[in-house]
């Protein structure tokens, strides 16, 4: 796992001990989406994924503690399989949470592993381009963990 930040920008790279065409699937099916989607105190019950330029995506998080719904969406603006997903991220609140982002994920083959990148920009504070590093990397543990199951 490796994390490098700026101000306004959030990097993470993950190695998963899996096929680049299984993890690609884990990211553009929402069935399997749906397993590991969410860091854990969030995980995602609802995932409605159009995985095409220009497709919508909208899914919603809910609070192990309290229940509370989160719902986050965007747009995907590249698909390009299985090695680069660009989308747009925003929740679906007023103020600083809802501002967009673009996401942008790629995929390489690294003798029978893949590397992932992850890349968020831009972030309006640290304070949530840091809750955002929390959340991805608790999601990409879930999904270690999902891809292990495979």
């Amino acid at each position: 796992m490796d994390a490098q930040t700026t101000d306004s920008s959030l990097s993470i790279t993950r190695v998963f001990d899996a096929p680049r065409e299984l993890v690609w699937k884990a990211w553009t099916n929402a069935e399997h989406a749906l397993n590991w989607w969410g860091p854990k105190h969030h995980p995602a019950t609802q995932i409605e994924w159009d995985v095409r330029p220009g497709g919508r995506w909208r899914n919603c998080l809910q609070a192990v503690e309290t229940g509370e719904p989160l719902w986050h969406g965007g747009v995907f603006r590249e698909v390009v399989a299985p090695e680069r997903l660009v989308f747009t991220f925003a929740w679906e609140e007023p103020g600083e949470r809802g501002t967009e982002t673009v996401v942008t994920v790629t995929f390489a083959e690294e003798q029978g592993k893949t590397r992932m990148v992850m890349h968020q920009v831009p972030f309006l504070s640290i304070t949530e381009r840091d809750g955002h590093d929390e959340g991805w990397n608790s999601t990409f543990d879930r999904l270690n963990e999902y891809l292990i199951l495979r």
